[in-house]
């Protein structure tokens, strides 16, 4: 499976902006994952893009949505309300072959190769 994300950029503190991810296929399970420098990986987001089902860290719960068009394999991530600490390169990942559809990094087979969000005070 091979991602491609768009979408990043440089905004003040309380914008937004919204990250895509094109699958070369269809995927059960897909992630956003985001790296700030000296940090590791974590998870933001993840969604079972058949029924949309999503589930969010408790750090953008409320001001991050994931959405998915099932007929472009393709996923979005909605970030509202942005934080200097939102400030990372985030990344898109997928999952196939079943398991739970979790928000861990180890879960993930497919990466992108990451867009760089930018958020200032």
């Amino acid at each position: 499976v091979q991602l491609v994300e768009s979408g990043g950029g440089s905004v003040q503190a309380g914008g937004s902006l919204r990250l895509s991810c094109a699958a070369s296929r269809y995927t059960y399970c897909m992630g956003w994952f985001r790296q700030a420098p000296g940090k590791e990986r974590e998870g933001v987001a993840r969604i079972y893009t058949g029924s949309g089902s999503t589930d969010y860290a408790a750090s953008v719960k409320g001001r991050f949505t994931f959405s998915r068009d099932a007929a472009k394999n393709t996923v979005y991530l909605q970030m509202n309300s942005l934080r200097p600490e939102d400030t990372a390169m985030y990344y898109c990942a997928a999952r196939s072959g079943g398991g739970v559809c979790g928000k861990n990094v180890a879960d993930f087979s497919y990466w992108g190769q990451g867009t760089q969000v930018t958020v200032s005070s």
